[in-house]
């Protein structure tokens, strides 16, 4: 009989897991029933002028996917691929990332249907803005905070703070974070993704006992959470970088690789691909390099059944959203891969952009060293709960963090009940 294919829709993913979990923790099947659907979804059609002149209609999303711990947060991408299957999924996701980093947030996330690489800045700008008013019903300091995800950036959370502010008659700077530090970002905010999961990655090794110093790293790729993961490795872990990549290919050297040189270079040539001294790499032969230490820092579904039992790393510390499929998952964990998972791993960026919001709210603003000693402290603490469950109960980090989590959503509705 063949084998049925793996489902790669990332919400059935993210159902699929809730699943697992739920089952983990003999819940109510009403309650189950809650934690696997959005709370509510905003889908908005809106005109954009492009600079020929022509009107173009763009389709944009918000899913609001749980609020029990707190008001929703999640970022917001813009990406040709976006879909409402796929925001619903990084929406659910987001839920378990604040719940298992214990910040008091729900989860949202935004996308847009659009290709940025092809729009000149005035019409981003003119998208931004477009698309910030078409959700301004829904968003806002105590409600829903955005924040920057694939394709957006801090200039794009200033245009989305920016026409918030106009709309309300005043400044709203928490109604986003992610922001420039002129209006009120947080020191940090860029590196915080990158810089939580390589706590985690320290955390597992030391579990494992695999020394840091000299470890093998390939990073898959290499925009801001690619590049800062590969940069902090090496800096602060003293890793060697062997392989990155971006969406154009990936570069291999046994010697190590500089990564700040590798950004200067992509920087100037548009990819890390010809960097010199490196031989070229496919971004699947970059997974299935012989290395200590695994990166997926791109997109979703990278390892799945077909190429997880080739998989040759110790960690894998996945600084994207879902890169890895349940069933790719079940191997891994047989094959004693300690995957540390997307909603531990990089969890830091949601916990910088919690800390932004409270520095907002008090008008109070932290050092850089201030910044990153809190960050150390939740993702420390957040590793070792999850790592203690997976240990009790002989499952994989996953599970452990999403039975973590869930649990915690879990006693908010015990206390909230279900109005009315």
């Amino acid at each position: 009989m063949a084998k049925a294919k793996e489902s790669l829709n990332p919400f059935e993913v993210a159902r699929k897991q809730i699943d697992r979990a739920g089952q983990k923790l003999s819940l109510d099947p009403g309650l189950l029933q809650i934690l696997k659907h959005p709370r509510r979804e905003l889908t908005v059609n809106f005109p954009v002028k492009m600079d020929d002149g022509s009107v173009k209609v763009f389709t944009g999303y918000r899913v609001q996917y749980n609020d029990a711990r707190g008001p929703y947060k999640g970022g917001i991408r813009y990406h040709w691929n976006v879909s409402i299957d796929e925001v619903r999924a990084l929406a659910c996701w987001m839920t378990w990332k604040c719940a298992v980093m214990d910040i008091p947030y729900g989860g949202a996330k935004g996308g847009v249907i659009c290709n940025p690489k092809e729009m000149s800045k005035g019409e981003l700008e003119r998208l931004t803005r477009r698309y910030a008013s078409e959700i301004s019903i829904v968003i806002g300091p105590e409600k829903d905070i955005p924040a920057p995800d694939v394709y957006t950036d801090s200039q794009t959370m200033a245009w989305i703070m920016d026409t918030i502010s106009m709309h309300t008659g005043y400044s709203v700077p928490g109604v986003v974070t992610g922001k420039p530090l002129a209006i009120g970002g947080s020191l940090g905010r860029d590196e915080a993704t990158a810089r939580g999961a390589m706590y985690a990655t320290r955390e597992a090794c030391k579990k494992l006992k695999l020394n840091t110093k000299g470890a093998t790293v390939a990073v898959q790729g290499y925009g801001n959470a690619g590049y800062h993961y590969a940069r902090l490795t090496h800096d602060e872990l003293g890793c060697k970088i062997v392989a990155v990549s971006d969406s154009k290919g990936g570069i291999y050297s046994d010697k190590g690789l500089d990564p700040r040189e590798v950004a200067a270079y992509k920087e100037k040539t548009g990819s890390v691909v010809g960097f010199p001294g490196t031989k070229k790499i496919t971004n699947e032969e970059l997974l299935e390099l012989e290395v200590d230490i695994l990166g997926p820092c791109a997109l979703e579904n990278v390892i799945t059944s077909e190429n997880a039992p080739r998989i040759k790393a110790k960690v894998s510390a996945e600084g994207a959203n879902g890169p890895t499929t349940p069933e790719a998952d079940d191997i891994l964990f047989k094959k004693g891969v300690l995957v540390i998972p997307d909603i531990l791993a990089n969890g830091g960026g949601v916990t910088v952009s919690y800390f932004e919001w409270v520095q907002g709210l008090a008008n109070f603003f932290w050092t850089k060293k201030e910044v990153d000693e809190k960050l150390e402290g939740v993702c420390v603490r957040a590793f070792d709960s999850v790592w203690k469950l997976s240990q009790e109960k002989k499952i994989d980090m996953r599970q452990a963090a999403y039975m973590v989590a869930i649990s915690r959503v879990v006693e908010a509705y015990k206390w909230r009940g279900i109005w009315p």
